[in-house]
């Protein structure tokens, strides 16, 4: 299969959510939109972003539980709607090096989840981020992650 060129994202006001932002994907065909379904992004204080999604009963483990692949797939993207947020960055062409997550509670189905990532540096090639993972005001998860940027050939 040949490379696809990086996919676009809808980033703009959220007409039912004051304050916060699209994160969508154009090509709704892909995983983000059709695992994770829709997603808002809004900036926050400092060098932070805070990415939301909308946990559905497909979200969920045998228990009963956010999957913790879901929580992960939640980081992942909130990496990247971080960059884009806070740093204008060019997010469908940057990539996650590493992303160590440490899970500290469930998240449950029914209440939006959020995970709020912070930038603790930039540098010419990468992003280093941390963050949480938080519902209702309960910590579900902890991470950091290091981000590289594209370069620019």
């Amino acid at each position: 299969m040949a490379n696809q060129a990086p996919a676009e994202f809808i980033h703009v006001p959220a007409p039912d959510h004051p304050g916060w932002y699209t994160w969508q994907l154009a090509d709704d065909t892909r995983f983000q939109p059709v695992v994770m379904g829709p997603m808002l992004v809004r900036p926050e204080e400092g060098n932070t972003a805070r990415t939301r999604m909308f946990p559905q009963l497909h979200h969920s483990n045998a228990r009963g539980s956010i999957h913790g692949g879901v929580t992960m797939s939640l980081i992942d993207i909130a990496l990247f709607a971080t960059l884009a947020t806070v740093l204008g960055g060019d997010a469908p062409r940057s990539m996650t090096l590493d992303l160590s997550t440490q899970f500290v509670g469930a998240g449950q189905l029914g209440s939006p989840i959020d995970a709020v990532s912070e930038i603790l540096r930039e540098t010419r090639r990468l992003v280093f981020l941390r963050g949480k993972v938080e519902q209702d005001g309960a910590l579900i998860a902890a991470y950091s992650a290091t981000i590289r940027k594209p370069s620019s050939r």
